[in-house]
């Protein structure tokens, strides 16, 4: 076996979920992060478990950060850390007691995290800095792109455009920042006096441990996943990383050369799960613009946290699925316009990325929803942490424990309290770790390029404090989930805030007034008959005005013999006692994946 056999590449969720979705400060520069890197060595109670209150004060006092975005770096950290559901509920709990600010930075002080990989968490920030060169030319030149690039090359570029989940993109920045990379795991006695890593240096075993954050590999295609350091220190590739079992250390020059060698994109990765990905059918993909909609997963074969199901271009159809293919995958819904769709199984991340005139109603989202480049889409989510960025005229109804995330570039965003629910949502709030309370839907952080901004405070043009609104009482609506399901949910899920109760309330008397007022009136026959018909008629003139028309519409089942994959092979054809696909009240859902 030689060395060739053996691949590693970057793992997906730290880019996905733990970089932030905007231009990192200054202060996470490499210059800045070298002066952690050296601090948290030489000082007691920061190596190797950093706990929020050393944070803090390295973050506000070293590095100059606000207390709220050293807590967001933190938080999101927390993110990417496994938790038993178990655990994330008795956090919430404890942070549900609390009544005041002091009691809540008691438990905050009770956070820590390793401190190497926080270092390489701060560092991969970097993938969302805005470089001057390809805003201005669009790319780095010199470019070896052909003039007519091919379909699947066309497909894979507008799939990647958000870095976050482009896995070129991944591997284009680890191998360009390799080596600064390894220098902030090095021993600060073994740095020059400008902080530089000298070439005989080593890193021990402890430190390239630290780099399971964000590399992973297998032998010989093998479908078997293992932390970076594992291949490093046994087979083929000890002896060329220079591994020493005595000293338990890697020469880093060794080191280096051996990780760019063996580099190769993740084979679990989008450009994967596009090319060679199992490809979905469902009911009414037919004709016209319905052929662009393409789904596609890799959850057969992907390891834990490297699943995900794409979603691209769902045009004035409705899908809706529960199933285990769902379960704990990153999804991204692309390039939908005129659709509803219902992912109601419990999940791990979810990106809606230039969407339009669209419904997504969610399962609980284990980590983050983020909701990019969309118009006028509606989201209605349980999810840890929400952002949105880029976005005019969407609302989102939301459940969550965190601080919803206001990017840079907004505009009529609307934020309204988690308004429905269905019969199984509380079982799998509970296998994600999601409760409900503590509850942050309205209490939005603004994050602009100088940092936080406070809205109350209005102290920064950038960016604009009315960028988003909270849902008056008066415009708000539960939603009804129109599909079957066994489940013991039967409300909303901890209950609507006292205002938008009330306002139900309001509008149920407001209907039992009309109807009492209709029963009072003793119209004969024929002024029942005409007046239930200029009802109707108006009622379907408002469907018609507000779209509701063509959600109804679809939501009629289609009389289907069988589905078959892209590839002509058969897939289960859908039945009605199918637990993996929703029944709605006339039958089964219109699209099953």
């Amino acid at each position: 076996m030689d060395s060739d056999s053996v691949s590693i590449w970057p793992r997906m969720e730290p880019f996905l979920l733990g970089a932030l979705q905007v231009a990192p400060s200054s202060k996470l520069s490499l210059h800045y992060l070298r002066k952690m890197a050296q601090y948290v060595r030489t000082r007691d109670g920061c190596f190797p478990i950093l706990g929020w209150p050393m944070w803090r004060h390295i973050a506000c006092g070293k590095l100059q950060l606000p207390e709220d975005l050293a807590w967001l770096y933190f938080e999101t950290f927390d993110l990417l850390i496994v938790h038993t559901a178990e655990e994330r509920l008795e956090w919430a709990e404890c942070l549900s007691q609390c009544s005041s600010k002091s009691e809540l930075e008691q438990q905050r002080n009770k956070m820590s995290v390793d401190t190497l990989p926080f270092l390489l968490f701060l560092y991969i920030q970097q993938l969302n800095r805005v470089s001057l060169r390809t805003s201005l030319i669009g790319e780095e030149w010199p470019s070896q792109r052909t003039r007519s690039p091919s379909p699947s090359d066309r497909e894979a570029k507008t799939s990647s455009q958000n870095k976050n989940w482009d896995d070129q993109a991944h591997l284009s920045f680890v191998q360009s920042h390799l080596a600064e990379i390894l220098e902030l795991l090095v021993e600060p006695g073994q740095l020059s006096q400008s902080g530089q890593a000298l070439r005989d240096c080593k890193i021990s075993l402890e430190a390239v441990r630290s780099l399971g954050l964000l590399l992973e590999g297998s032998v010989c295609c093998s479908r078997a996943v293992y932390p970076v350091h594992k291949l490093l220190t046994k087979g083929p590739l000890q002896t060329q990383a220079g591994y020493s079992t005595l000293s338990r250390t890697f020469p880093l020059h060794k080191l280096l050369s051996c990780l760019q060698h063996n580099l190769t994109l993740n084979p679990f990765g989008m450009t994967a799960c596009l090319h060679s990905g199992k490809k979905l059918a469902w009911a009414q993909q037919v004709e016209g613009a319905m052929k662009r909609a393409k789904i596609a997963r890799n959850t057969h074969m992907a390891p834990p946290g490297s699943k995900m199901v794409l979603m691209s271009q769902v045009f004035k159809q409705t899908l809706a699925k529960t199933s285990d293919r769902l379960t704990a995958a990153n999804i991204k819904i692309h390039r939908c316009s005129e659709a509803f769709i219902y992912l109601l199984s419990p999940l791990r991340s979810v990106s809606v990325d230039k969407c339009r005139d669209s419904t997504v109603v969610l399962g609980p989202v284990e980590t983050s929803v983020h909701i990019h480049s969309c118009h006028n889409v509606r989201v209605v989510c349980v999810a840890r942490r929400i952002a949105i960025g880029t976005s005019s005229h969407c609302t989102i109804h939301a459940l969550t424990p965190t601080n919803p995330l206001l990017l840079p570039g907004n505009a009529h965003i609307t934020l309204g309290p988690f308004h429905t629910f269905y019969p199984s949502l509380e079982d799998h709030m509970a296998s994600v770790g999601l409760a409900v309370v503590p509850n942050a839907w309205d209490q939005p952080l603004l994050l602009g390029a100088e940092g936080l901004v406070n809205p109350s405070l209005n102290t920064s043009p950038s960016p604009d404090p009315a960028c988003y609104r909270l849902l008056p009482p008066a415009e708000f609506h539960t939603l009804a989930v129109p599909f079957e399901m066994e489940g013991d949910t039967c409300e909303v899920p901890g209950g609507l805030p006292p205002p938008y109760q009330a306002a139900l309330e309001e509008k149920q008397k407001r209907i039992q007034n009309w109807q009492k007022t209709v029963m009072t009136a003793r119209l004969n026959k024929e002024q029942t008959r005409q007046f239930q018909e200029l009802v109707e008629l108006k009622f379907h003139e408002w469907l018609l005005e507000t779209g509701h028309r063509q959600e109804l519409d679809s939501l009629i089942p289609p009389t289907i013999a069988s589905l078959k994959d892209s590839d002509g092979s058969a897939t289960d054809t859908p039945q009605v006692n199918d637990t993996g696909h929703i029944r709605t009240g006339l039958g089964q859902s219109p699209m099953a994946c």
